[in-house]
């Protein structure tokens, strides 16, 4: 049995036709394929080149490995930390400014921990150790790295950052009044400063505000009658003092607010070290009462 085939019926044919009408030509479709293709390979090189970069960058990271020396506390919840440098000497010699940090890593945790140096330069050159003040909170590399014993191995990367500039705030006659600041484990950097010197003896008016919760949450207090001696006249602010505290309460940026006494905001520098707000309120005080910009010094 055979079938014949018959053409659409008319009106069949009117609307395919129509349909195609109200279409792009198949040439114009032929022309945004190709450009559509055109665009995703350029994303995909565009990601695929990103991608080798950023592992390109990751790997320029050259680590040492050091050992642990000693791990003691230093108030609540902060420890102090010493790592041998006697296998990485070149990594010693590299640190030559206070508020120059690191990476750290410890032992199967690929996520680092960024640590200022807390020990002045010449510690490193003299002794081959780096001195930290670190932080332990839950769950991070810092809790791991104070549960470290004496010889345990970690890993440190290059002497990154530029420190604080104090050629900013130099020559000391020039520049007589520096004030620094600092809350919590931010005082680590300013340990450094402190004890690398920054002719202090020849600056009429060098104060620390250093911000803690309490006591004993303050680090380096065995360290304040030294910094005194050097210059520096320590001026301690807890927030939540206990009933017998009759030194200056409440947050840093607040005690200086009240305390002010800047003699010539033109002969005056700042170093600044710890958290944020604190940081961007006490320099709003300083620049609104014509203190330079460039003479706020920060490591970061």
């Amino acid at each position: 049995m055979s079938v014949t085939l018959s053409p659409p019926p008319l009106s069949t044919s009117l609307y395919l036709h129509a349909h195609f009408s109200h279409s792009l030509p198949p040439m114009s479709i032929l022309r945004r394929l190709n450009l559509n293709r055109s665009l995703n390979l350029r994303n995909n090189r565009r990601r695929h080149f990103a991608t080798v970069s950023a592992a390109v960058q990751q790997d320029t990271t050259v680590w040492s490995q050091a050992s642990i020396s000693e791990v003691e506390p230093a108030a609540e919840s902060l420890f102090n930390v010493t790592v041998d440098l006697s296998d990485a000497p070149d990594l010693a010699v590299s640190h030559i400014r206070a508020g120059q940090y690191i990476q750290l890593r410890v032992p199967d945790v690929s996520k680092p921990s960024f640590l200022a140096i807390a020990s002045p330069p010449k510690l490193a050159s003299s002794r081959g150790v780096f001195e930290f003040l670190v932080k332990s909170i839950a769950g991070s590399t810092a809790e791991i790295l104070c549960g470290l014993k004496k010889g345990e191995v970690v890993e440190l990367s290059q002497v990154m950052g530029n420190g604080f500039d104090i050629n900013q705030i130099d020559p000391p006659e020039k520049y007589p009044t520096v004030l620094i600041f600092a809350t919590g484990s931010g005082i680590s950097p300013i340990r450094s400063l402190i004890e690398t010197g920054f002719s202090t003896s020849k600056r009429s008016d060098v104060r620390l505000y250093y911000g803690a919760r309490n006591l004993q949450r303050m680090a380096y207090q065995d360290r304040f009658k030294d910094w005194e001696s050097s210059g520096v006249k320590v001026v301690p602010v807890l927030s939540q003092p206990n009933d017998s505290w009759t030194g200056e309460s409440g947050y840093v940026q607040a005690a200086f607010a009240r305390a002010k006494q800047i003699n010539n905001p033109l002969a005056t520098g700042a170093v600044l070290c710890g958290q944020k707000q604190m940081a961007e309120e006490v320099t709003s005080i300083l620049v609104g009462d014509g203190v330079s910009s460039n003479k706020i010094l920060k490591n970061f």
